[in-house]
């Protein structure tokens, strides 16, 4: 059973159920990948019921009992992530592989731009320039992300760095970042442990921490003062970056606004290395 299909039962399901049941159901439709990974006790915890209430649930559903359910959201969670899988899904398909995509891309921006808030994003600008040193941290597709962030602080003249696996760990390269610091996390699925165990040596050295990621349920997210969402659905490899670029895109370009002289001055000085002939073709025009 894939993910739509699981998600078509309990939608099919949930209208005739109690209200507890209805409850519980709706709490799975919201937050699959989290209740995926988290055991029945988390999630019962979570609703306010008890692990019975879970089992009842389950087999309303049509599985043998939470167990089975839970093995269900987690295939069709691990399906979503699986490249190879998605692949063989979208060949399948009647619609050609670039109108899927296309639609999906426009769907991811629209979605980042939705969960984009005025105030997350004016508190994006405050907690940048209030800090001393900036760590943009990423592992695989979304250190693409956090580097793109780290090169826009950079030009900004802000003390910004990118930390990503290299010769040291997550681990190591996290342990400078301390208070009056800023670390913020780019985290698309699947998660990593280094990542969150990493998110969490900063925190506890003081360490403001700012998340970028695709869900509230994303282990990062319970270490940060403001998390800001994208949408990075991907027909076939795991995650788009087009969602996430697009909100760094325009999360940097207000900071510089709001940064004013500042800003505008070390621009400035970025217009001067671009007139570089030794590095620049002038003739074929300059923009940075």
């Amino acid at each position: 059973m894939d993910s739509a299909q699981l998600q078509a039962l309990m939608m099919e399901r949930v209208e005739a159920m109690p209200n507890k049941a209805r409850r519980v159901v709706e709490y799975l439709l919201s937050n699959m990948r989290e209740a995926a990974f988290r055991s029945i006790g988390d999630v019962a915890e979570d609703l306010n019921v008890s692990k019975a209430q879970l089992v009842r649930v389950a087999r309303m559903l049509g599985f043998d009992g939470y167990s089975e359910l839970k093995d269900a959201l987690q295939k069709a969670i691990l399906e979503q992530v699986n490249p190879a899988a998605m692949l063989a899904k979208v060949s399948s398909s009647e619609e050609s592989l670039p109108d899927t995509i296309y639609r999906m891309e426009h769907a991811n921006l629209d979605d980042t731009w939705s969960q984009m808030s005025a105030s997350s994003v004016s508190v994006f600008c405050d907690m940048v320039q209030r800090a001393r040193n900036i760590y943009c941290i990423g592992w695989g597709i979304s250190s693409m992300v956090a580097e793109s962030l780290q090169v826009r602080l950079r030009v900004m003249n802000l003390n910004s760095f990118l930390l990503k696996r290299g010769t040291l760990t997550l681990h190591e390269q996290v342990r400078v970042a301390g208070k009056e610091d800023l670390l913020v996390v780019c985290e698309l699925p699947s998660y990593v442990v280094e990542v969150t165990e990493s998110v969490e040596t900063a925190h506890n050295n003081g360490c403001k921490v700012i998340s970028i990621t695709d869900s509230p349920a994303a282990p990062v997210c319970r270490f940060a003062e403001l998390s800001m969402y994208v949408s990075a659905s991907s027909p076939t490899f795991g995650s788009s970056i087009i969602g996430p670029l697009f909100l760094v895109h325009v999360i940097t370009s207000v900071l510089a606004i709001r940064m004013g002289d500042r800003a505008k001055k070390a621009l400035e000085e970025q217009a001067k290395f671009l007139h570089d002939e030794r590095i620049f073709h002038p003739v074929f025009g300059l923009r940075y």
